[in-house]
This record gives C-alpha cells, structure tokens and sequence, in this order.
C-alpha cells in the first residue's frame, strides 16, 4: 500500500514538474523562435538555405541567431557593407570633382585652338534624376561661354581613364542590358540608363518602339534596338539585351497592353559618350563651331588613343557632386546598383592609388572592416552591389557591422539615414504597416532571384535597439510569399 501511494505521489510530481517546465518554455520562447518554428515547418523552405543574426546595436552581444555562419547569397543586402565602408574611408563630406579644360586658352577671338577635355571623376551623380531637375550641361555651356569659348578648331573629348569601366565579371546576360545592371563609370550621365518608350495595344499584339531618351529628354544615340515586345500581363517583364559597353540590340518579353506610352528603362552603352554628343549638341545650339579637327600631337600613332597633358591645359571650371552623404542616401534607399559599383571603384582607387576597378575596390572594403575587427572569412565578394549571385555573405557578419556602425558617431547618422524605414519609404514601404515595427525598424532590403534578405535596425517595444540580418536562399515560393514570410520575422523583433 504504502509502495503504491509512493509510485502515484511520485507519478503525480513528475507529472506537476512536466508541466511546470512547459509552462516555463512557453513563458521563455520568443516571438522569434515561433516564427522560426513555423519556417522549419514551411514545405516552401524545405530546401531553402536560411539564417538570421540578432545583435544588441550598442553592445554587439548575441540576443538570438540561427546559422549565423552560414555564407549565403545577399542580393542587394551586400550594399550596407559597400556604402559603410566608403562613408569610412572617404568621410561623408568627401565630393567628386568633374574638371572641364581647355587644351589651349581661349585667344582674343573666342577661339580654343585645340580641344575641350572633360576629366571624369566617378560622379555618379552628374547629371542625375534624383539631383537634377533640368539638364546640367546647359549650366555648363553658359560657363564654357563666360570662360571665353566662342569656337573649337579641335573636338570634345571625354576622359573616363580614372576607372576600368568594366562590368562585374559574374554579372549574367539577362541583366547587363537593363537599368539595374549599369556599372561603375569613371564619366557617368543621367544614372547611366535610357528610358525606351512603347506603345502596346491589345494583349497578344506586337508593341511599337516610340523613342530612346534619358529622363531629362536627352535623345540616346545608338545603333537601332531591336523590338520583339508583345503587350501581355500587367506588368513591365520587359528584358533589354545588350553586351558591355555596345549599344542594346534587342528587348523582349511584354509589356502591359493598351498603354499610349510606356517606359522601360534600360543601361547606356557608354555614358561618356552621350555625354560628349550632348555638350557637343548644346554648345553648337549656343552658335559655339565645333570644326572636329585635332591636332596631330594629341594623338598617338595609331590614331585611336588621346593623349593627355592635364598640366599644360587651362581649366575652364570645376563641376562639384553632391556629398558622399547624400549619394550614399540614394545608394541605399533606391538600391541603385550603379551608384554602389562607382563607390566600390572609387574607394578602389582611393586606397591604392590607382585606376578603380572592382577587384581593388573589393580589396578596400574587405581590408577596412577586417581592420576593424569583423571576422570576414564568410565574406565573398565580386561585386559591390549584390546583382551577382556569386556573392556570399554570412548573417553574422553583417549584424555585426550594423553594430559597430552605430556605436560610430562619425558615420552613423548618415548611414542609418540611407535606410528604408518600415512602412514609410523605399523598399520598405509597403511592409509592417500597423505594427508596432512601422517607422521603428530600417532596413537595407535585398532580392534576387531566389535569394531574399534584410538587414538593419529596429526599436524594440522595450526601447532596445537592435541590429540584425536575415538571409534566405533556394526557397520554392512567389518572391512575393518569401517576403510575407519575411514581415512575420521583421514584426515579431519588436517583441525581443
């Protein structure tokens, strides 16, 4: 008897401390452990790859992780470790500076007898939508005019040399042609892009190419683009083809049908180019002859490559950029892929004191956070933007330069300004309205083709800041379900 009331009490205890730790996990689980229960549960993520890092901003301590060292593909997530690191290593304030010169002065008739020169920095910014209004070459015009200039007996010559001009190695074919696959361009114009004009009519039916020009109206010069857009769907799945540094020749896929004009925006062929077709047009239109005869001694034998002499010019003026700051605020808010490759080449340049290219500027961005003591053995970089899938990136890696990013008071404001706030703006507007994440949490987004991610800062309801990443690759949803399954994560990290 005595054995039996032993065996039950105990039964009964076990039974009462069971329930006891249950109770307990439930009280100790996290929002953030549901959410990844029900991701470990997702038939869409069953061979999704997938890993999230979550920092104390202030003190860089570990408040949760899942595979944190695992390297993943970060799309345009890659870009808070470029746009960092130059605010780094150049100082928000840093500015490019176009220079314009003259190969001789002006005589007393207005005439340059030689050439006009226009030296690139890397601005990515000259001449852009997101700074410019009205075309800047006309304000250049009426300085050229005030600097002398009344005839040319040479040409317009655009000097681009500070950079390679050379496209990623792994970016892919179906990208290169298209406005997101413009690269780093040592003379960029207009964001490097050309806005194609259709018009679609019923759906099925062929649509008609209207006209090639950039957004300030500027007509792109370029060999004829072939058009085999159909009117279907409703959206732009238009594709424009067109290899580095040659003219588009072909655009395909649909577009949505019965539009009187719809644009699509495609890669310029060679910014500087069209930059120099555009100063030449201009100065013509203010009666400024342009004869397009050079000098023999500016030209090397075999007649193809300019000379120069900078230090024998005569400068005309000087074209200053916006500051890193701002720039670095369009880089990140409108994931503008060739913003982030110029400041990759430029950084590249800047640190080894030669021409820009994105392997030294790769080189630039790894030396400067491993200098500043983030581990980065799960860093692979081929780009500066995240366009290439060949890009890896572990989720550690990035909370952890958002955390030393925020304890760094010279960099910090400017960097977290760049980031789309939740509900508000950017990439992020549309997520986590009416949660308490809405205007609390900032986020660098990224997506390729089956690869989401975002990173950043959020305000917990406790008043904690915290850094985190959140990578997904190979999962089998609608890019569009991916980022759904994405906003649970994003809300549930106020609850931390």
């Amino acid at each position: 008897m005595f054995l039996y009331i032993k065996y039950h009490l105990n039964l009964r205890y076990g039974i009462i401390v069971l329930g006891l730790l249950i109770a307990w996990r439930g009280v100790s689980q996290t929002a953030i452990d549901k959410v990844l229960q029900s991701y470990q549960a997702d038939a869409d993520l069953l061979h999704a790859s997938y890993s999230f890092c979550i920092l104390d901003a202030q003190t860089g301590k570990t408040i949760q992780e899942y595979n944190p060292e695992l390297s993943l593909a970060p799309a345009s997530t890659l870009k808070i470790v470029t746009t960092s690191a130059a605010l780094g290593i150049l100082g928000k304030n840093y500015t490019y500076k176009t220079k314009v010169y003259f190969t001789n002065r002006p005589d007393a008739n207005g005439l340059v007898k030689g050439d006009l020169v226009v030296k690139g920095s890397g601005d990515p910014s000259l001449n852009s939508e997101y700074f410019y209004k009205d075309n800047v070459l006309q304000l250049w015009t009426e300085k050229l005019k005030a600097a002398g200039l009344k005839s040319l007996s040479g040409m317009v010559v655009t000097d681009n040399s500070c950079f390679d001009n050379r496209i990623p190695s792994t970016w892919i074919w179906g990208d290169m042609g298209n406005y997101f696959g413009t690269g780093a361009s040592g003379l960029s114009f207009c964001d490097n892009k050309f806005i194609a004009t259709f018009r679609s009519g019923a759906a099925g039916s062929k649509t008609e190419l209207l006209s090639l020009k950039t957004r300030q109206g500027i007509t792109i010069h370029h060999d004829a683009l072939i058009d085999s857009v159909l009117a279907g769907g409703s959206e732009d799945n238009a594709v424009i083809f067109g290899a580095p540094g040659q003219s588009p020749k072909a655009v395909t896929g649909t577009i949505p049908p019965n539009q009187a004009a719809y644009e699509v925006e495609g890669a310029m062929a060679s910014p500087a180019n069209e930059l120099r077709d555009e100063l030449e047009q201009l100065l013509s239109d203010q009666g400024i002859n342009i004869a397009y005869k050079p000098e023999p001694v500016s030209w090397t034998n075999d007649g193809k490559s300019y000379l120069f002499n900078y230090p024998a010019y005569t400068l005309a003026f000087t074209h200053v950029s916006p500051s890193l700051e701002r720039i670095v605020y369009y880089t990140n808010t409108k994931s503008d892929n060739h913003y982030a490759e110029t400041l990759l080449n430029t950084v590249g340049a800047a640190k080894s004191g030669k021409q820009g290219t994105t392997a030294n500027g790769i080189d630039a961005v790894t030396a400067y956070w491993k200098g500043r003591g983030v581990d980065v053995s799960g860093l692979f970089m081929v780009d500066g933007s995240g366009l290439s899938r060949a890009n890896a990136i572990t989720t550690k890696i990035q909370a952890t330069i958002l955390s030393k990013i925020y304890r760094d008071s010279t960099m910090y404001t400017a960097f977290n300004a760049s980031l789309p706030v939740a509900g508000k703006n950017g990439s992020m507007a549309s997520l986590c309205k009416g949660t308490f994440a809405e205007n609390n949490l900032r986020a660098k987004t990224g997506y390729i083709t089956r690869a989401r991610g975002y990173c950043g800062y959020v305000k917990t309801k406790s008043g904690k800041e915290l850094a985190f990443s959140i990578l997904f690759n190979n999962y089998a949803c609608s890019p569009k379900e991916m980022k759904l399954k994405i906003e649970r994560f994003l809300v549930a990290l106020c609850d931390l």
